[in-house]
């Protein structure tokens, strides 16, 4: 029933700031005991977590990008926004975003962990 949908620019220049927003049809983003992922998938690797913000706003990060993450929602629009600073060629990927009920396994992904997936979308980071 949920839909997810990502949207942003699909390249991004090295040092600047990759934006992307998740649009959440058919259900509230402060619904009761959900959390809303970023994650991406570079060629050749797997579906690596990024972080995700939960239904009262908290935010948890992967280790080795919590410098350079933030996530954040519009609760009035229902979406909620990636912004990945000084990003650099090897975090051209394609960007999804997800929904889970309870926090999501952080590690190796299971795609089935997760209840509703966007279409994902290709961001390239070049000059």
């Amino acid at each position: 029933q949920v839909q997810l949908q990502e949207s942003g620019p699909g390249l991004v220049k090295p040092s600047q700031t990759l934006s992307l927003t998740c649009t959440i049809s058919g259900g509230s983003i402060t619904a009761t005991n959900y959390y809303w992922s970023w994650i991406r998938q570079s060629p050749g690797k797997g579906l690596e977590w990024i972080g995700y913000i939960g239904f009262r706003g908290g935010t948890y990060y992967r280790s080795s990008l919590k410098s350079r993450t933030s996530i954040s929602r519009d609760t009035a629009r229902n979406q909620f926004t990636l912004q990945l600073r000084s990003v650099t060629p090897e975090d051209t990927a394609v960007y999804y975003c997800a929904g889970s009920v309870g926090t999501p396994a952080t590690g190796v992904i299971n795609r089935a962990d997760f209840e509703s997936w966007g279409q994902g979308t290709q961001v390239t980071v070049s000059s």
